[in-house]
């Protein structure tokens, strides 16, 4: 903790001594059906932060951005120079319109699909039994609810073949279903999945999986640098003080990933 406090010290010097250009803007998103405070995710990125100071020559704030409609905005206006962004509905979109580069996704996270529980007493065989009832999910501008809406329009021919129930976090959503307010509920939480079908409750289908927790450089950013970005990234879990590094995050590393495969699957998801 005390190396975490040190590093802020040092940023906080770096800023404040008037010998660097201004700095550049790292925004973070985690995403908005997780409970993750602004507090917590400076904490977390406030050592990576200061390795990218060190690595490009300028200070690097590091601003969490918990609405999406802030983060939409601040790409669409490409107020950030480096964005790690959850929702890869949003950060295709800055792809695609706002001259946005990937950088890399994050490991552990290639995979993220969303599944469709329903009580181990549901008589529902498959999704094309969903026609007509009651399906809930997340936030309704989650990327897990853009995936369940893309997998139910695929399954049924059109999206609102069934009725939505939102709400905010992943982790409400088998109450939903258990209390049947809804006949099943889309999530792409691994804890939330393995905690239902502890309890008897069943998988009905997943979703195709979408990779999620990109990081993005800004068009600003020259090509020189985003290399040098993109290196430290993909290299940090190589040793062990990296590895420490991303402890922090929680998670388990950054890997290389097609941006035009990305792109495809922002048509899937009807964007």
């Amino acid at each position: 903790m005390k190396s975490i406090y040190w590093q802020a010290a040092l940023l906080l010097a770096l800023l404040g001594s008037g010998g660097w250009a201004q700095a550049l803007v790292l925004a973070v998103n985690e995403g908005v059906t997780y409970r993750v405070s602004a507090e917590e995710i400076r904490a977390r990125y406030v050592t990576i932060a200061t390795d990218l100071a060190k690595l490009l020559g300028q200070p690097v704030r590091v601003e969490p951005i918990s609405e999406y409609s802030v983060l939409r905005k601040g790409l669409a206006a490409q107020s950030y120079d480096l964005a790690l962004v959850h929702p890869a509905h949003i950060s295709i979109v800055a792809m695609k319109d706002s001259g946005y580069r990937l950088v890399a996704v994050t490991k552990g996270f290639q995979e993220y699909s969303a599944r469709f529980l329903v009580r181990a007493d549901s008589p529902l065989k498959t999704l094309a039994d969903l026609r007509g009832r009651k399906v809930g999910a997340p936030d309704e501008d989650s990327i897990t609810a853009w995936m369940v809406r893309a997998t139910l329009r695929d399954a049924l021919g059109r999206a609102d073949a069934v009725s939505y129930t939102y709400t905010r976090y992943q982790d409400a959503v088998p109450f939903m279903v258990e209390h049947t307010f809804t006949q099943s509920g889309g999530t792409a939480s691994g804890a939330v999945v393995k905690a239902w079908q502890a309890t008897g409750g069943k998988v009905l289908a997943k979703s195709r999986p979408v990779p999620i927790k990109h990081i993005l450089a800004g068009p600003a950013l020259s090509g020189d640098d985003l290399d040098k970005v993109r290196e430290y990234f993909l290299t940090l879990d190589s040793t062990e003080a990296g590895r420490k590094k991303l402890e922090l995050l929680k998670v388990q590393g950054y890997a290389a990933h097609d941006p035009a495969a990305l792109l495809a699957l922002g048509v899937w998801l009807g964007l």
